[in-house]
């Protein structure tokens, strides 16, 4: 019997089916189900001995990484050709423990997970609430898979809305500012290559300076922030535009949209 089996085999399950691998998790302990020919075709060859297949079979596990409208209906499938299934991971955004736990019985413990796409480099922010009978073990279990592939931390479901409108739709905020210093750089006479390159160290050194240093993002922006300097003119055009509010507001719009669709 296979100890994890992936339903879907998009780039988030990819990712996380490499960093299992990575971590030491032997292939044949994998397998992963993929609709596609073309797509199977791929996974196979980027991960040998892992069992790719047309359709689910015996499984102790279950991560449901199928797009959001097709979960359940996935994993109630995948279930009936599991009769020795003890744990589901979903990682399909916006569906909720109850319907997952009805898919598959009160005997199954179900985990959701909210992962986003920093995961593909390693890099990712997942967030993971226990559905009606699952108990620290099967979080410490799911935590252990997503762990492969960056930071995770437990919430109660009724946050799982906030940390999509934050860390799931983040990058996408993060990415918009990366276009925007681009294009500002460029306009104030920089090659568009030397831009580039000069922004994606710029956010990536940022990024590592904040995770590693013990001082908060206040006291980091305030290191960079000479009394009358450049970084203050800067600053003071970012705070007349709002631009502290709108990330609020846009954070709020994603969190109250997630909650919609949901």
């Amino acid at each position: 019997m296979t100890s994890v089996q992936f339903l879907g085999g998009g780039r988030m399950a990819d990712a996380l089916l490499g960093g299992l691998l990575a971590a030491g998790h032997s292939p044949s302990d994998i397998a992963v189900v993929e609709i596609s020919p073309a797509r199977r075709d791929e996974l196979i060859s980027a991960h040998p001995g892992v069992a790719v297949l047309s359709e689910p079979g015996p499984a102790d596990a279950l991560v449901v990484a199928t797009k959001p409208g097709d979960a359940v209906d996935a994993l109630a499938t995948a279930a009936a050709a599991a009769p020795g299934l003890r744990r589901v991971l979903s990682i399909a955004a916006g569906v909720g423990t109850a319907a997952l736990q009805a898919a598959v019985g009160d005997s199954v413990a179900v985990v959701r997970a909210m992962p986003n796409t920093p995961a593909l480099v390693g890099e990712g922010a997942s967030a993971i609430c226990a559905g009606p009978t699952a108990v620290d073990a099967d979080l410490d279990w799911a935590e252990g898979l997503l762990g492969a592939v960056g930071t995770v931390v437990r919430v109660p479901e009724r946050s799982m809305d906030a940390v999509t409108g934050l860390s799931g739709s983040g990058p996408a905020y993060v990415f918009l500012v990366a276009e925007a210093l681009i294009d500002a750089g460029v306009a104030a006479g920089l090659p568009r290559d030397v831009a580039d390159r000069l922004t994606r160290q710029t956010l990536l050194g940022s990024a590592r300076l904040l995770a590693e240093s013990d001082d908060g993002p206040e006291a980091l922006r305030a290191a960079v922030t000479s009394p009358g300097g450049t970084t203050a003119a800067g600053l003071r055009q970012l705070e007349s535009h709002a631009v502290r509010a709108a990330v609020i507001d846009a954070v709020a719009a994603a969190t109250a949209r997630s909650a919609e669709l949901g």
